[in-house]
């Protein structure tokens, strides 16, 4: 990796937070905000597991409030996807399913689209150089003993770069939100070796489709990595991405 490329992506990389408001500008978060962005942290991480539950006045403890800032932060969590609230059980962790993989992927990948054809067009030369040292960590990420979830946030890192480029903000984040719903699937697709094998492939052949400004090789990548990515997070599910 050339230390040039490598600093293009350091530099772009340090600014994506996986984590509820984690690109937010604006002033300090409220507390339910606070809590929220906590709780989102342990379910995206895998501390809280789907159908866990999610108890008001565990979290009025720890966080010594009342009870009142953290049904806001319930309501934010249920918001933003990662919680829902039932009748009798209250607050759970939501459970993965393939219909939400498979609304959520094919959000993704037309928001995507736009983007690329965006940057496609004008190939910014910070972003070419980010993107070639982005491939390079996730070849050598591949092998890596951790289940792909260093992989699995490289490959969101690299999309929300890409979208910064884009030149729309609304875009922009719209796509940065979508990251903390479809993260856990991501890593669900990814957790076999040989499946990030196949998609470091894939990213290796788009990063060259963007040097060249070959925007229907670099859509038509983008797609077939989101297929095969829910196709086989479904098949860990249990379900289909039909």
């Amino acid at each position: 990796m050339r230390t040039r490329d490598a600093d293009a992506f350091a530099r772009w990389e340090s600014t994506i937070d996986f984590r509820l408001f984690g690109d937010s500008a604006g002033p300090t978060l409220t507390v339910p905000e606070q809590i929220a962005a906590k709780v989102g942290d342990r379910i995206i991480g895998g501390a809280l597991a789907p159908g866990a539950r999610i108890g008001e006045q565990e979290l009025a403890d720890e966080f010594e409030v009342s009870r009142g800032p953290v049904r806001e932060a319930i309501r934010i969590l249920e918001r933003e996807g990662l919680v829902a609230v039932l009748a009798r059980r209250g607050a759970v962790v939501t459970e993965l399913s393939a219909a939400e993989l498979r609304e959520l992927f094919e959000i993704r990948a037309g928001l995507f689209e736009i983007a690329l054809r965006k940057v496609a067009a004008t190939r910014a030369p910070e972003l070419l150089a980010a993107m070639r040292a982005g491939v390079a960590r996730l070849e050598s990420l591949v092998e890596a003993d951790d289940g792909g979830s260093a992989y699995a946030e490289t490959t969101h890192r690299l999309i929300q770069i890409a979208a910064r480029f884009a030149g729309n903000e609304r875009l922009r984040r719209m796509i940065a939100a979508l990251s903390l719903q479809t993260l856990r699937y991501s890593k669900l697709g990814l957790a076999a070796v040989e499946r990030r094998r196949r998609s470091a492939r894939l990213w290796a052949q788009a990063q060259r489709a963007l040097e060249r400004g070959d925007v229907a090789q670099l859509v038509r990548l983008a797609h077939q990595r989101s297929e095969e990515s829910a196709e086989e997070a479904a098949r860990r599910l249990g379900g289909t991405a039909g």
